[in-house]
This record gives C-alpha cells, sequence and structure tokens, in this order.
C-alpha cells in the first residue's frame, strides 16, 4: 500500500479502465454516426459463447486465449447478422437483435454447464456477465492497455479518412479511399474494443460505454473533432470513476457503476449541453420570443406613422 491508500495493482486497473473508456468512446463515435450503436451490443453479448469455449479448451483462464475466442465468436455473430440480412428481408436491427438473443443464450447455456464441472465454479467466468475489474491480474491490465492504445492510434492518425468515410463516402472512394477496406477496418476496431473490455465491464453493460458517450457528446457540440474529445473523456472519466467505486467494496460488479457513472454525465449533458441540452433550446427560445416581441414593438410606430 502507498501513501495514497491505493494498491499500485489498483492504479494499474483505473488506468486501463481510463483507456478502455476513451477507446470505446472514440469507436463509439464512429458507430453513431454510422447508425449502428446496437450493433455493440449485438456483438458484445455475442462474444461470451467464445469465452466459455476458449475456458473449455485451454482448460485454464487464459485471457489471451479468452480475447481469441471472444473476437471469433463476435466475429461469427457479426457474419450471421451480414447473413441474415441478405438473405431474407428481415432490417439489421431486427437481425442484431435475434443474434443477441442466440448467442447469449448459448453462452449462458455454457457457462452452466462449465460451472457444475469440477473446479468450473472457480473458474471466475461469471464476472465475465458484469464486469470485475478487481479480479485482473497485471498481465491482463498490460493487454488491454496495448490493444486500447492501438485503437486509440489507429482514430487518432486516421482522422480525417474516417471522416471522409462518415461523411462524404462518394468522395473519399473518388481519392482511392475503400468503403470495404475503411469497414473492416471500423469492424475490427468495434470488436477488439468490445473483447479487451469485457472482463473490466462485462458483456452485458460493455455496449453501454460505447453508446452513452457519444450520444452524450453530441449534446455539447456539432463538430466531428470535438465530440470525438468529448466522447473520449467522458468515456474515459466514467471507466476509471466507475472502477474506483467498485474497489471500494468486495466483490462489486465493475459494470453498473461504470454505467451509472456514464449515465449521469448524460443527465448532465441532457440539462446543461450547450448545443442540444434542455436549457440551451429554452434559453433559445426565450431569446427567439424576446427577438419577435421587440420586432412587433417597433413595427406599431411605423404602422402608426403610416396611417
Amino acid at each position: 500500500m502507498d501513501i495514497t491508500g491505493i494498491s499500485p495493482n489498483t492504479l494499474w486497473v483505473l488506468f486501463s479502465t481510463l483507456i478502455l473508456g476513451i477507446a470505446s468512446g472514440l469507436i463509439g463515435c464512429l458507430a453513431y454516426w454510422k447508425r449502428q450503436s446496437l450493433m455493440s451490443d449485438a456483438l458484445s453479448h455475442a462474444a461470451l459463447p467464445g469465452i466459455v469455449i476458449a475456458f473449455t479448451i485451454v482448460g485454464v483462464k487464459s485471457v489471451p486465449a479468452m480475447i481469441a475466442g471472444a473476437a471469433i465468436s463476435a466475429v461469427l455473430g457479426f457474419l450471421f447478422i451480414q447473413w441474415i440480412q441478405s438473405s431474407t428481408k428481415i432490417k439489421e436491427d431486427t437481425a442484431m437483435g435475434i443474434v443477441l438473443s442466440i448467442f447469449f443464450g448459448l453462452g449462458i447455456m455454457l457457462l452452466s454447464i462449465v460451472n457444475r464441472t469440477a473446479g468450473g465454479g472457480q473458474s471466475g467466468l461469471d464476472s465475465f456477465i458484469f464486469g470485475q475489474a478487481a479480479s485482473m491480474t497485471g498481465k491482463d491490465v498490460k493487454i488491454m492497455l496495448v490493444l486500447a492504445l492501438i485503437v486509440i492510434a489507429f482514430i487518432w492518425i486516421g482522422f480525417k479518412e474516417w471522416k471522409l468515410f462518415l461523411f462524404d463516402a462518394d468522395f473519399a472512394k473518388g481519392l482511392g479511399l475503400s468503403g470495404r477496406v475503411m469497414n473492416g477496418m471500423y469492424m475490427s476496431m468495434l470488436i477488439l474494443v468490445i473483447v479487451i473490455g469485457i472482463q473490466a465491464v462485462g458483456v452485458i453493460l460493455m455496449s453501454a460505454l460505447l453508446i452513452i458517450p457519444p450520444v452524450s457528446a453530441r449534446y455539447w457540440t456539432q463538430s466531428f473533432k470535438r465530440m470525438l474529445i468529448i466522447s473520449a473523456v467522458f468515456g474515459g472519466g466514467a471507466g476509471a470513476a466507475g472502477t474506483w467505486v467498485s474497489t471500494l467494496g468486495k466483490g462489486w460488479p465493475t459494470g453498473p457503476f461504470i454505467v451509472l457513472v456514464s449515465s449521469s454525465l448524460f443527465l448532465v449533458s441532457l440539462v446543461f449541453g450547450f448545443q442540444k441540452g434542455w436549457l440551451a433550446k429554452l434559453l433559445h427560445l426565450r431569446a427567439q420570443k424576446k427577438k419577435s416581441a421587440d420586432s412587433a414593438h417597433l413595427r406599431k410606430p411605423e404602422e402608426g406613422r403610416a396611417v
């Protein structure tokens, strides 16, 4: 224990969830503008069967193996969504709901079977449901940190390309920017953020860390660049603050506290946001009414002189 009263391992966990929140806020902005926020929810739930199957194959709680299993399962979920869309008349949001339900139900069934086996109850797999950052080891933290930083660097370096891809796809195509490649990179980063964040936030609530920060940021600005920055700040702040609160109690799940902090930031944005906040709209409406009243008052003397 150091002089601050916080163990070095806890500080590392806090730092890792801070970076995870920043990465989630950034990639969440891309999902927001692609109108695919529900995709993050579907893929996070779809990752659960892969985690359980990876544990069954390896026999121990190996984070690299589980990340690989979660990634494969999430990719299969995405391909299944694409297949449903292309082969039927079912819309994308319905296809996402179908995949979410099927894969999550399968994951829960496999998890219950594993927990009944010898030593399965002590595997710690239950922490992947709601997240448990306190159970992360130094190796887990380092893996999460490196992968999250890769995502942040990817978006930061390719900011201009992402902006063109999201807002002017035809112009981007004219410049030689392949839509298929950009879509592939976007989906790869989305899946990467989901699978590295599941242990800390959980499969059920990981989508909240991807959806709420960009939606909250939208209330403060109309600039895409500023929205990325604000969303990253909100995501990182919610990740670190929620994790810190969860470490205060024994066995407290991390995900719910991160969502509570993130939801609080959303409520503040909803009321006080400069662009779309409730208070800003109220002040704008009052200013418009005052302007209309002043214009009507100025017209009256002119009408009197005309008579």
